[in-house]
């Protein structure tokens, strides 16, 4: 019996050495600071309607020979001078589609020149003149393209604008087989933002 008590006085000795190892006090400090991070927004816009946007409008009993001016303004609306753009892009597809859009040819050509200023509109028929300085955006090419490459672009940089005069041109080379045919054209600018940078 003595030895028994003995026993357990020795464990729980032993139990309360333990314990006592786990507790022990200890020196410590912290700081801290938040940091407030924005994304930069990329928005380029078309303008609404009037000689801002003629994209808009169609044109019918075309011949070869014949051209389509219609003016439109592209504007980088982005909210900060963080959200100049690399490049602007220009897809341009069409739904129905027929041999007016698919004969690279013979088919409409598009061609897209860049007024310093508002372009000055006369008609309907539409057509324009530039009281500024002209530069060429898109040299004369197929119109329908995909991730067509566009050039000499103030709308690069945030809050300006271009005023383009977008051309279609049906060739006089175009043959009986484009009579009578008829095509909707959609034109999709896409702008991409600016290389990454230390911030």
């Amino acid at each position: 019996m003595f030895t028994r008590i003995l026993g357990s006085i020795a464990v729980l000795g032993a139990a309360a050495s333990l314990a006592g190892l786990g507790t022990f006090a200890t020196f410590t400090s912290s700081t801290s600071a938040s940091q407030a991070i924005q994304s930069g927004t990329v928005s380029i816009t078309l303008g609404a309607t009037g000689p801002a946007n003629r994209l808009t409008i169609g044109a019918s009993n075309v011949v070869p020979g014949d051209t389509i001016e219609r003016a439109v303004d592209l504007v980088n609306n982005g909210g900060a001078s963080a959200d100049n753009l690399s490049t602007i892009g220009l897809t341009t597809t069409a739904a129905p589609s027929s041999l007016l859009d698919t004969d690279a040819t013979n088919g409409l050509q598009m061609v897209i020149d860049s007024c310093s200023v508002p372009w000055t509109e006369a008609g309907p028929p539409y057509t324009y003149t530039c009281s500024g300085s002209t530069s060429s955006v898109l040299a004369s090419r197929p119109v329908i393209g995909a991730n067509i490459a566009l050039s000499n672009l103030s709308s690069l940089t945030t809050g300006s604008t271009d005023h383009l005069r977008v051309t279609l041109t049906l060739p006089s080379a175009a043959g009986n087989t484009l009579q009578g045919l008829s095509s909707s054209i959609s034109y999709t600018f896409v702008g991409t933002q600016r290389a990454g940078t230390s911030k």
